[in-house]
């Protein structure tokens, strides 16, 4: 448990795992999903798994949204109330969501020193930067060094996710009917990267198989970092248990990673990505 006076919070795109959000004291301020007329608070209502059961038998295609100012304003006041002196707030990537802009209001409606860190990341990108940060808080380090080290985490980061199929990015508007039409006709399974310096998503490869699009992703992370230095990687999925289990032992078994965790990724990124896509996000020492 963080015993720092300095508290940590950060939104639920960050997927870390619940046993470490409790040991660092971790807190979260959730997104929401929006399907149909409903809306289900990210987390809460909605867990990533029912998201992803969903998703692949409904028609309607679900939308997410930020967090309001008044969100963020509460989780910094009970962070306040329970002893903290001082708050980090850690957000997915400002090129990504405008959730950052909520954060940045509510320390407006707040009396004590709030540091807005924008990850340039999101999902587990958006988590190793937290675990980096809480980790020098947890050690009696200042707000200062806790941002440093997440922004040194940061610049080695790297976040590559298959996609299984074209058509969410089809239907989110994010690809034409022509690339749509032309990719599913060649079932093509394309790759999405994230630049770390932008904060925006680029395009990668493109494969003609799911057998080797596993293998390329695997191999364009390996090609992406120095795994001679300390390791820690994620592998994450959308619904792919059995192949991201495989990639799990895989980098366990090649690699020796001084950490690792497999998780089932946000929901906000799978609005976009779709089912059974996979990904790996990690950083080196």
């Amino acid at each position: 448990m963080n015993v720092s006076k300095i508290s940590l919070i950060t939104d639920s795109t960050n997927d870390l795992p619940p046993d470490l959000r409790q040991r660092y004291g971790i807190r979260t301020v959730p997104l929401y999903i929006a399907w149909g007329s409903q809306q289900y608070v990210d987390g809460v209502e909605m867990t990533s798994d029912a998201f992803y059961q969903r998703l692949q038998r409904d028609e309607v295609l679900p939308g997410t949204s930020q967090p309001t100012p008044q969100d963020f304003a509460r989780a910094y006041q009970r962070a306040l109330d329970e002893g903290a002196e001082e708050i980090i707030v850690m957000t997915i990537s400002s090129g990504l969501s405008g959730t950052i802009q909520s954060a940045k209001k509510a320390s407006e409606m707040v009396k004590a020193p709030i540091h807005v860190y924008d990850s340039k990341d999101t999902t587990m990108g958006l988590g190793w930067q937290v675990l980096a940060a809480v980790r020098v808080l947890e050690a009696g380090g200042t707000a200062a060094e806790a941002i440093a080290a997440a922004d040194a985490a940061r610049r080695k980061m790297v976040l590559i996710v298959s996609l299984d199929t074209l058509e969410y990015l089809h239907k989110g508007g994010r690809i034409g009917r022509a690339a749509y039409f032309i990719g599913s006709m060649l079932d093509l399974k394309p790759q999405v990267l994230l630049n770390h310096e932008t904060g925006t998503v680029e395009a990668g490869e493109r494969t003609r198989s799911r057998a080797k699009a596993v293998d390329s992703l695997f191999q364009g992370f390996l090609k992406r970092i120095d795994v001679t230095r300390p390791l820690r990687v994620a592998v994450q999925h959308t619904g792919a248990y059995v192949e991201a289990q495989a990639l799990f032992e895989r980098f366990r078994t090649l690699y020796h990673p001084v950490e690792m965790v497999s998780t089932l990724a946000t929901p906000v990124l799978g609005v976009h990505v779709g089912p059974r896509a996979l990904g790996i996000v990690g950083y080196t020492e």
